[in-house]
């Protein structure tokens, strides 16, 4: 039987792209990337459920993994790595497993997201625990190495949610917390790197940095936990306790350098 064609494999809105001029690819592609953020804001209910069923998870211990294959892989991999840095915590509250490994950031690695077993297996060595979350990331929505990890996690009384860019998928019936983002097929037909792979890094961004504003990272607006790994932030942490405690620029750096965080020095 003929399977129905993914919303994301359906073909571009433009066609002859190859006739058009530069400005003509760059406005039709921003144009394509406008309807993604409405999207995104259709997706908010969905969003806050998951959140809301983290939070209490990681105040207990719980961590929080992303598992993908490709773009989607790269994507979560790529918004784990940023938390250490920004809100100084430790690497193991959100981690990012790609489908292939670490090789699989930078070179594609020959059916790896075919195997459905593998990324429990992967998962696995992390020592995972009912208080862990994982979140599976496919546009597809049918990529076997995120939908058997998000599978086996359920069974094992992990919290389990998705990112998906098609309705109904199996994904999405595998997870307890699905969130779907249909933008449409892609400017360059599909081409899930574009327009889907936009949505999901606005998703990621949007749950790794709520639940971390909510334990506690953020002080009013401000990165109080960074870590100071060069020289425009020790000036950013500086000027925050500039401002904070009434000190001199030299004082506050000093003060600074002294504690190893602004946080530390409020």
């Amino acid at each position: 039987m003929e399977r129905k064609k993914k919303i994301t494999e359906q073909p571009s809105h433009f066609d002859h792209l190859e006739k058009m001029s530069v400005m003509e690819l760059l406005l039709h592609i921003n144009e394509e990337d406008y309807r993604v953020a409405e999207v995104v804001k259709k997706a908010l209910p969905q969003i806050e459920a998951l959140v809301q069923a983290i939070e209490p998870r990681m105040k207990r211990g719980g961590r929080l993994f992303y598992i993908g294959a490709g773009t989607s892989g790269r994507l979560g991999v790529l918004d784990a790595s940023e938390l250490p840095p920004t809100f100084g915590v430790p690497e193991t509250w959100v981690m990012g497993i790609i489908a292939g490994g670490d090789k699989a950031l930078r070179h594609a690695v020959e059916r790896a997201e075919d195997i459905s077993e593998q990324g429990w297996k992967d998962l696995l060595e992390y020592h995972p625990t009912k208080d862990d979350t994982v979140l599976g990331i496919a546009a597809s929505g049918t990529t076997p190495y995120v939908v058997g990890t998000i599978r086996q996690a359920r069974q094992n009384g992990l919290l389990t949610g998705c990112i998906t860019s098609n309705p109904d998928t199996p994904l999405a019936q595998e997870s307890e917390y699905p969130i779907e983002t249909i933008v449409g097929p892609e400017f360059v037909t599909g081409s899930s790197r574009m327009k889907s792979g936009t949505a999901q890094k606005m998703v990621l961004n949007m749950i790794s940095t709520t639940l971390m504003i909510r334990m506690g990272r953020v002080k009013g607006n401000r990165m109080v936990n960074m870590q100071l790994t060069n020289d425009k932030l020790i000036d950013r942490g500086t000027r925050m306790l500039q401002e904070s405690l009434g000190l001199s620029y030299e004082e506050a750096r000093e003060r600074l350098l002294e504690v190893g965080s602004v946080s530390s020095c409020l």
